[in-house]
């Protein structure tokens, strides 16, 4: 299976840059997903790998051939690419079966008829889809549809399969259902998988590496849990996970060593960190903590009052006030809170942040503990 390298790869519609010097190595064998808000630039990067949108400027390599180079003048079409695209509405052909739809493209590439029945009946196999093959598109539900979507763009053997916000379509568990499909069909082909979502929690699950995007520029390229353990600046904080992190400006810091005293409003918190401090005392700060590490415990050091209470049966979000803060705590298990109850916070964190305010980049991580 394929290596696609991106090389400084941009994309101007007139004077907007959609992607902004984009540079990335997507190994063989792995799941990639393209995440970012609305207009981040990953859907356009997947056309680029894909060859449906041509770049301003940059090289794209699949395997070891240039498949595009703006200073080679190489543009190779879609079809050339060896790549399987599969689209947000699925674009089935109607008036076809489901066994039509998916040997349509192995005729027009002109395999023959014994092969391509063997295919089709390999692929639907593969996707448990066999007793579909005479149905059309309309008596199929969402999740089918979507299934014969993959088996058609998988039935020609494409070195890469590139998706675009696919399960979008689909409702809350059908969409959790068929993550578990796709992220076991990579396991099954070996292919090399890209894929776009604006939704976190489908990169989380499904990825072997996430590329975190935000007005076209890279913020982070990482595996899902070094993305969410260690973000490489406040934007990729906000946005990865849900609730997302407490986000607290530091008002004052006094540095020791490895330790610092960190005044938060009418609050102060002692924070150690994993290595030597080396930044200035007047630095401006903003301390990160993800809300399951902010515990509501009887011993805990932080007082403070509850300003909601949202349980949901496995987990309770709990917006608390604190010294001017409004704090975030995830409790996992069936519990509720009374509003403007008084209760006592404690962390329990090795993976607390704290990031330079006007450039927003992670500068440390450590442990933190309320004074």
């Amino acid at each position: 299976m394929p290596q696609i390298t991106l090389k400084n790869i941009t994309k101007k519609f007139g004077e907007t840059f959609a992607v902004d010097n984009l540079s990335l190595v997507i190994e063989d064998n792995s799941f990639i997903t393209l995440l970012g808000p609305s207009g981040c630039g990953k859907t356009t990067t997947l056309r680029m790998i894909a060859g449906l949108e041509t770049p301003t400027s940059g090289e794209i390599m699949i395997d070891d051939t240039i498949v595009y180079s703006s200073e080679r003048g190489i543009n190779l079409s879609p079809d050339k690419r060896n790549v399987g695209f599969l689209f947000q509405n699925y674009a089935l052909w109607p008036h076809m079966t489901v066994r039509k739809n998916i040997s349509f493209g192995l005729e027009n590439m002109k395999w023959d008829k014994d092969r391509i029945r063997e295919r089709a009946d390999e692929i639907m196999k593969m996707l448990k889809i066999e007793e579909l093959a005479d149905r059309y598109p309309n008596e199929l539900s969402g999740g089918q549809q979507q299934r014969v979507a993959i088996a058609r763009t998988l039935a020609p053997g494409p070195k890469v399969l590139l998706m675009d916000e696919p399960l979008s379509n689909l409702d809350a568990k059908l969409r959790m259902d068929m993550r578990t499909e796709l992220k076991r069909l990579h396991l099954d082909t070996e292919s090399t998988f890209v894929y776009v979502t604006h939704d976190q929690l489908e990169a989380m699950t499904l990825s072997s590496k996430i590329c975190l995007m935000k007005l076209g520029l890279l913020q982070q390229f990482a595996s899902p849990l070094e993305v969410y353990d260690s973000p490489a600046n406040l934007f990729v904080a906000d946005f990865v996970g849900s609730p997302t992190s407490n986000l607290i400006p530091v008002d004052k810091i006094q540095i020791k060593g490895k330790k610092a005293q960190l005044s938060i409003g009418a609050n102060t918190v002692e924070f150690a960190a994993t290595q030597e401090l080396t930044i200035p005392n007047d630095k401006s700060l903003v301390l990160g903590i993800r809300p399951e590490y902010l515990q509501i415990s009887e011993d805990g050091e932080l007082e403070a009052t509850v300003f909601s209470s949202l349980p949901s049966g496995m987990e309770t979000i709990v917006k608390l006030k604190s010294g001017g803060m409004l704090l975030t705590s995830v409790l996992f298990g069936n519990k509720d809170f009374k509003v403007d109850e008084k209760v006592f916070l404690s962390s329990n964190s090795t993976l607390c942040s704290l990031y330079d305010r006007d450039s927003g980049e992670m500068q440390y991580q450590g442990k933190i503990k309320f004074k």
